[in-house]
């Protein structure tokens, strides 16, 4: 049986995979683990061992060759595949998100958006129309949807994240600030903004200290 890998391991390639997308940009054909941890600042044992969970990648004496790390790092991400989205709760943040067109270019299609808000239903964003709510379920199986993003209000997140499940998705990208219960087979990222100002608060009133 494989072992699993650490979500430590995992929260750390899409690191590596932007720092290498850099390196393209700027025509570096190969880099160390000693010369990737001086731009990243992760040791170069961490991200050798890191790497090491996948099969390693690299030449003793040469390096990674950075085109076909970065190719095989969007493999083990499964970023290799396109991936259908809809979003629930269409205000300033959703709005944001859909408007954000680099998710289209990068494999993440949003193919529908659903609001309860009358205002809202109706308008086309990105080509896209809003829908009401009461629609979502039924959307979702009849289109085969991958990943469902909540940006709604605290309160009506879980509720969504409810339906979400009903309908199929593989997974939840969930902005509201609450914790949700769904099945283990569905993964969960939180993107708790609250909490991360916080922490940043936290650094700042205690960098005396450090």
């Amino acid at each position: 049986m494989k072992a699993k890998i650490s979500d430590a391991v995992v929260n750390r390639l899409p690191v590596y995979r932007r720092y290498l997308e850099d390196l393209m940009h700027e025509d570096v054909e190969r880099i160390s683990s000693n010369e990737l941890s001086k731009r990243i600042g992760f040791t170069a044992s961490q991200i050798r061992q890191d790497l090491n969970n996948f099969g390693g990648f690299g030449q003793q004496g040469y390096g990674y060759n950075i085109k076909a790390l970065y190719k095989e790092i969007n493999t083990i991400l499964g970023l290799d595949m396109e991936y259908k989205m809809v979003i629930v709760g269409v205000g300033n943040l959703g709005q944001a998100i859909a408007n954000h067109t680099k998710y289209y270019k990068n494999g993440f299609p949003i193919i529908g958006m659903f609001d309860i808000n009358p205002k809202v239903i109706g308008l086309r964003i990105n080509d896209v129309v809003v829908q009401d709510a009461d629609n979502l379920v039924d959307f979702l199986k009849e289109n085969k949807v991958d990943i469902g993003i909540i940006t709604t209000e605290k309160e009506a997140a879980q509720g969504i994240a409810d339906r979400l499940v009903q309908g199929g998705v593989k997974g939840i990208w969930n902005f509201a600030p609450r914790d949700l219960v769904v099945p283990k087979n569905v993964p969960v990222g939180n993107v708790h903004v609250t909490d991360t100002l916080n922490s940043l608060v936290y650094r700042i009133a205690h960098i005396d200290q450090e």
